[in-house]
């Protein structure tokens, strides 16, 4: 018996298992668990959730963007029926061109908005902390509530909106409109609305905006540069990565609009359709009309578009963003 094991065996302790040792056989003893399975072990909730509640309704999705599929039969396949049904489709039409109209006045118009706020609540003023709060609290507001409090506002005939204008331009001869009642001011209106909840954006660009270097400014006080140039020339190239996420989740969310046209318009998106959005006629389809085929087509299309934005976006900011060393 060697020392170490007659030490062992007076103390009455057993003898540690090397992991590297053999057995009668040659073969290693080795009883810890490999760290990627313990790894996998850690992150199986979020796996299995991932399949089950996202990657699984996706493939299923694109299945049945080729298929007939009315909900209560089993869907049979079309190929791609679905998809050049579109192309005849005059509804379909309509619902893109009042999505493309609000992207292309609620997106940059609610960029340039929330930039100029945002600059407004970087100054030294007093009561900062209010105006920063009130900015921000419309956006923790539901859209429901939200729906239907500018609902009332803008009221052709009560809404407080048209008595301002009223007030004050009423003895011009100019009269507010019916805004949800007249298909030309439909868009406007809910374009108006979208400013709403810009606080996000706010509170993300006050952030970039306080990361601003300061001796960029005291340089630029010392070339005697005016305001308007110097955040042209110095904070906007500075916060420009910022500005492109912003972007970017402000297109996403103006191609998605759904909710606010739906309770303020109703399902037909009020005269004329003059607010009837893509993603209304998509849930029209899948739960009205039962044509979940069709439905799951224009989700894939939809995801094509919003795609295919974000990658021109991304191509047309490599020359406006400047990112830090």
């Amino acid at each position: 018996m060697s020392t170490q094991d007659a030490h062992t065996h007076m103390h009455g302790l057993k003898p540690a298992i090397d992991p590297g040792a053999k057995t009668p056989r040659g073969r290693n003893v080795d009883r810890r668990t490999p760290e990627w399975v313990t790894g996998l072990l850690f992150v199986s909730p979020w796996i299995v959730g991932f399949l089950s509640f996202m990657a699984a309704p996706i493939l299923m999705s694109l299945y049945y963007s080729f298929t007939d599929y009315p909900l209560l039969e089993p869907p049979a396949w079309v190929g791609l029926g679905n998809y050049a049904e579109m192309f005849t489709d005059p509804l379909f039409w309509k619902t893109m061109g009042n999505t493309t109209l609000y992207a292309a006045l609620a997106v940059p118009f609610g960029t340039i908005l929330a930039l100029f706020v945002a600059w407004l609540l970087n100054q030294s003023v007093k009561g900062l902390v209010f105006f920063r709060s009130a900015v921000f609290l419309p956006s923790l507001v539901p859209l429901v509530a939200s729906s239907m409090i500018w609902l009332w506002l803008f009221n052709g005939e009560l809404g407080l909106i048209n008595v301002a204008i009223d007030g004050v331009l009423g003895p011009l001869g100019v009269r507010g409109p019916n805004w949800l009642g007249d298909s030309t001011w439909i868009m406007p209106a809910l374009v108006l609305m979208s400013f709403w909840s810009i606080g996000q954006a706010v509170v993300i660009y006050i952030a970039s905006l306080q990361d601003v270097p300061k001796s960029l400014y005291e340089a630029a006080d010392l070339d005697g540069m005016p305001p308007l140039t110097k955040f042209l020339n110095v904070t906007l190239p500075m916060i420009s990565p910022v500005v492109l996420f912003n972007v970017i989740m402000a297109i996403i969310t103006s191609w998605q609009v759904f909710a606010v046209p739906y309770i303020m318009l109703g399902s037909e998106g009020g005269p004329d359709r003059a607010g009837f959005f893509y993603t209304m006629y998509l849930y029209d389809n899948a739960f009205r009309f039962q044509r979940m085929g069709y439905a799951s087509a224009m989700a894939w299309v939809q995801l094509l578009i919003i795609l295919s934005l974000t990658g021109l976006t991304f191509l047309a900011s490599k020359k406006l963003v400047h990112y830090r060393a």
